[in-house]
């Protein structure tokens, strides 16, 4: 019986001594003996290639620059991540000339050297509509802040844009704080380069919320809503952050600008740009703050999970001369309108929820830098 015993456990002791080694060669069996097995990525590993350079997000940034431009254009200057390819400017919340000082002065301060170039001085058809700024009659608070040492490049803004996105073909992102009528220009130009920008983010619309140019109109897509139906049209994906992006939190009191305004510098540049907007605010609609639409705008561009959700939809921008104008219809992917109405595209991604309570925080810290 001990013989017995002794040659069994020797002949299972060779069986599970060839099916381990059958396993090592074999993977568990999910290798094929042909193929050499993958190396196990370790946490420092991981950690080492995370800490390889980056390649710098390539970025456009359009603008009528006045307050919330500036707090846009600051965010961006202050990035580690991209590389600014140029600043074109049109009128929109200000004269074009001025917008070009004021894109010019903000970079100044903000310690970027980007280059600006200057575009359309009236809108796609030339029809202009009356609006008022709110930020007062140079966009940047009527506080004498305005006076750059550079000038705009020779270059046209539409040249420009066309010229950069053709050198770098699904590469460029371009993000549009004002009206879009350098964009739609671009697109009569060559629609079928400025279809090689790798994305279109919009501070436009009214998203699900109310306007602030009409109670259906957002200001940018209002002042030209032609050129914005030419970029919508075109058939490009553009994600848009609406005017219903700016919950309380993200806005700036009196208080918080007194605050900025000691402290010099930079901080004290931005809040005495916001300074004429929390004036309107306050006359006439009772709310005594500053909104910075572009601002978080640029947050949902380049923060990191700041922009947590989007709605596809497929928009329709109303151009007719009615008070509809300039109003953003939007239709949910996926939603069962009574109409039955259906859309080859969903391609218009709408803004719907941020990290918007570290916006104030984060900016004021940019600010101190």
């Amino acid at each position: 019986m001990k013989l017995i015993f002794n040659r069994s456990v020797s002949v299972i002791l060779s069986a599970v001594m060839l099916f381990v080694s059958a396993l090592s060669l074999n993977g568990c069996g999910v290798k094929d003996n042909s193929q050499p097995m993958e190396k196990a990525t370790t946490i420092a590993e991981t950690t080492q290639a995370s800490d390889e350079p980056q390649q710098k997000r390539k970025i456009i940034i359009d603008t009528d620059t006045a307050g919330d431009d500036a707090s846009a254009l600051i965010i961006a200057a202050k990035a580690k991540n991209i590389d600014i390819l140029g600043v074109t400017v049109s009128a929109g919340n200000v004269s074009l000339d001025q917008a070009v000082k004021n894109a010019l002065m903000t970079l100044e301060m903000a310690g970027s050297d980007a280059p600006v170039y200057a575009g359309a001085s009236t809108t796609y058809t030339g029809k202009e509509r009356e609006t008022f700024s709110v930020y007062g009659k140079d966009g940047m608070g009527d506080q004498d802040l305005i006076h750059p040492t550079r000038k705009a490049e020779d270059k046209g803004a539409v040249d420009f844009i066309v010229e950069a996105v053709k050198a770098n073909p699904d590469e460029v992102e371009i993000v549009a704080l004002g009206p879009v009528t350098n964009l739609a220009l671009a697109f009569d130009k060559d629609p079928e380069t400025m279809k090689r920008v790798k994305k279109y983010w919009s501070m436009g619309t009214a998203g699900f919320g109310p306007g602030n140019a009409t109670p259906v109109a957002e200001f940018n897509v209002y002042h030209d809503a032609e050129a914005y139906k030419v970029l919508v049209d075109s058939g490009v994906a553009i994600t848009a952050i609406g005017f219903d992006m700016l919950p309380e939190e993200t806005t700036f009191s009196k208080e918080d600008l007194d605050e900025l305004e000691k402290k010099g510098g930079l901080s004290e540049f931005f809040a005495k740009a916001f300074s004429g907007l929390i004036e309107f605010n306050t006359e006439t609609r009772g709310l005594p703050i500053a909104d910075d639409a572009d601002g978080v705008a640029m947050a949902c561009v380049l923060w990191d999970d700041y922009l947590k959700k989007t709605q596809p939809c497929h928009a329709s921008v109303m151009t007719d001369d009615n008070e509809a104008y300039g109003q953003v219809i939007l239709y949910k992917e996926g939603y069962g309108y009574d109409s039955q109405i259906t859309f080859d595209n969903y391609n218009f991604y709408v803004a719907t929820e941020t990290d918007s309570k570290i916006f104030k925080e984060k900016l004021i810290a940019l600010l101190d830098e």
